[in-house]
């Protein structure tokens, strides 16, 4: 089971990773997953396990482009991201690092912070004891992206990128 962190509208990355935490501002040792939410929500930096699902509402992961943002909750092994709407870099960046992102409006009415869920990627929905929950599929390009594991290594594995020939 799988535990939801549920968050409110417009979390930037600067919420999600302070810049000074940024991965070159790290001593040696430091993982940049050990920042994420530190100052915004400081019990998912300490708990969060992986395959946990962010439920958050509309433009999650707006603010800089900064790749470290979606980069601490990959390593985090987050299940997956479910908002309304997403800024479309951090959209962008989190289908390349393998990331599940769903764009799911009226999920996020039906899950509550502490929900326990179970995230059934492979068929697209999110089961809680009492219902189902559908989740709008990504197109196809992004999941193959994200079933490899990103978009690193998709290239690897296929020698090209999706929709090449």
């Amino acid at each position: 089971m799988a535990r939801v962190w549920k968050f409110g509208v417009d979390v930037d990355t600067d919420q999600i990773v302070p810049g000074r935490y940024a991965p070159f501002m790290l001593k040696e040792g430091q993982d940049v997953k050990d920042y994420a939410f530190v100052e915004a929500r400081p019990d998912f930096a300490r708990d969060a396990r992986p395959g946990d699902v962010i439920v958050a509402g509309n433009n999650f992961g707006c603010g800089s482009s900064r790749e470290y943002a979606p980069e601490a909750l990959r390593r985090r092994e987050i299940g997956a991201i479910i908002a309304p709407s997403f800024a479309r870099i951090f959209f962008r960046n989190a289908i390349n690092l393998g990331i599940p992102v769903f764009a799911a409006p009226n999920t996020v009415m039906l899950l509550e912070d502490g929900d326990e869920v179970e995230l059934d990627l492979a068929n697209g929905r999110i089961l809680t004891p009492d219902l189902t929950i559908d989740l709008p599929p990504l197109p196809d390009f992004a999941q193959e992206i994200v079933a490899a594991g990103g978009i690193v290594a998709y290239v690897r594995e296929h020698g090209r990128f999706p929709g090449e020939k």
